[in-house]
């Protein structure tokens, strides 16, 4: 097998892409579906909810078993399950059996984007390589969002609704063809951490939780179960013999101060995406390829900024001035958002945030490198799960409480007389004041929590002089120092 880096990011790229699109693609169609399959109301949110459910809950332990039996070897797997799973969605006749291929859907995702990161990590061990390569991969899960509601759009209008999922099926087998350029890895074996009661505790746990934020009926039971199994895992992890999650990846600073500034930038992020792409159609009257090609501005930006800016940023001041510095350029759109008339023009009000979201080329690759930080080669792939585990959790958190806030912001405003698109208009705004506050919230944890490349350095001098421990933690300090460190 012939292992050939740059075709194997194409190949991860390709993965997240799909991943990606599938998740917004889907969204432009649901009213098509609603209307062949026969869809009640209530019933045609678990086309999504399937899908985000199975993939949520899995991302933990598919990370795991990716470290245990090979990270190629769930890549590949993963990569079968959802094209075969695309390809039982296109061609479904029922709801029933739509709902369930969505779920095989979100459940080939997780297996293969919980390793991908993993992977990445062991193909660029240099930093300012590695800085590179996640801006490649920040920028191609960015873009898909954009692109899936365009490509949903002219599907849904030119061929069928079942043609955004039948879509996958040339694009999984071309992934699945270049597969020889990844390298095999043969993993730590089962019997590892075989930790068969962690695993149904955490999968359990995601899972109810997952449901509690996306479905409005049975919040309270949900929410309860999943506080209870997910105290129930960590109580299991810090006693059993073989983890599934070490609980030593959480102590380093940058790892669990990543992962919870995730669930803070992605809940905004991915709210701006929804709520906006709502506020074009609901409000401005845009039909749904109007939206998405609207919406291409802020991926081409991202792209530009994340392709050929993050990584030299990064090698200059490092990824957490990079982050604060993306982060602060997502205020600024948030805050513009806030003065959204009921009519607005694109150009003076919209294309404006478009431009300034890419502040997302920078944070996102900064954020993700420091998520990666503290994984050991053994670890690599339980990082990998479980930062796009709290990336998932802050997409469900983001999109509910802040859907919440604009429903009722709007139904206030239609009580008192106002017409729907200034009531509309004015619940918008109101989520994305939370939205601008959240990420100033994102700013000020960043600074506080995540440690300098100066810190690290001298952090990285003391634990060499403390043995073996020290060393090795220092090494990792130290490589994240050099990130800093790298000529221009």
């Amino acid at each position: 097998m012939t292992t050939n880096r740059g075709a194997a990011l194409a190949v991860l790229a390709t993965g997240m892409l799909m991943t990606i699109l599938d998740g917004s693609i889907v969204t432009v169609a649901m009213p098509v579906m609603q209307a062949d399959l026969g869809f009640t109301p209530s019933g045609l949110t678990w086309v999504v909810n399937a899908y985000l459910i199975a993939f949520g809950s899995l991302l933990l332990l598919a990370g795991r078993l990716g470290d245990l039996l090979g990270r190629r070897r769930l890549l590949i797997a993963g990569t079968v399950v959802f094209v075969a799973a695309s390809v039982l969605a296109g061609l479904a006749t029922s709801p029933a059996l739509l709902i369930a291929a969505r779920f095989l859907q979100g459940a080939g995702s997780a297996m293969s984007s919980a390793v991908s990161l993993g992977i990445i990590v062991t193909l660029y061990p240099a930093p300012a390589e590695r800085a590179k390569a996640f801006g490649v991969f920040a920028f191609t899960g960015a873009a898909g969002a954009s692109i899936g509601q365009v490509l949903g759009g002219v599907l849904t209008d030119l061929l069928s609704w079942h043609w955004i999922f039948l879509i996958n099926l040339p694009i999984g087998v071309a992934a699945l063809l270049a597969m020889r350029f990844v390298p095999t890895d043969r993993g730590l074996g089962a019997r590892a951490g075989a930790d068969v009661l962690g695993a149904f505790l955490v999968t359990a746990g995601l899972m109810t939780g997952i449901a509690a934020v996306v479905q409005p009926t049975g919040r309270v039971l949900f929410a309860s179960a999943a506080v209870l199994l997910l105290a129930g895992f960590f109580a299991r992890q810090a006693t059993a013999r073989t983890p599934l999650m070490p609980l030593r990846i959480l102590r380093s600073r940058q790892v669990a101060g990543a992962n919870v500034l995730q669930i803070l930038m992605i809940g905004a992020m991915f709210s701006f995406q929804i709520l906006v792409a709502l506020y074009m159609q609901r409000v401005l009257h845009y039909t749904a390829l109007q939206t998405g090609l609207a919406m291409l501005p802020a991926a081409l930006a991202i792209a530009v900024v994340s392709l050929f800016g993050s990584a030299r940023v990064i090698a200059r001041f490092g990824e957490r001035i990079t982050l604060i510095a993306g982060l602060a350029l997502l205020v600024l759109a948030m805050a513009w958002l806030t003065r959204l008339p009921a009519d607005a023009r694109f150009v003076p009000d919209l294309l404006p945030v478009m431009l300034l979201i890419a502040g997302g080329g920078l944070a996102l690759p900064a954020i993700t490198g420091l998520g990666m930080s503290g994984a050991r080669a053994d670890d690599a792939g339980l990082a990998s799960g479980l930062f796009n585990t709290t990336q998932q959790l802050g997409m469900a958190l983001g999109v509910a409480a802040l859907s919440t806030v604009a429903a009722s912001r709007t139904a206030g405003r239609l009580a008192s007389g106002a017409s729907e698109a200034v009531a509309l208009t004015a619940g918008y705004r109101l989520a994305f004041t939370v939205s601008a506050v959240l990420l100033a919230v994102s700013i000020g944890v960043a600074a506080l929590v995540l440690r300098s490349p100066a810190a690290l350095a001298a952090a990285a001098g003391e634990a060499a002089a403390g043995g073996t421990e020290g060393a090795a933690a220092g090494a990792v300090a130290s490589g994240d120092a050099a990130t800093a460190a790298a000529p221009r």
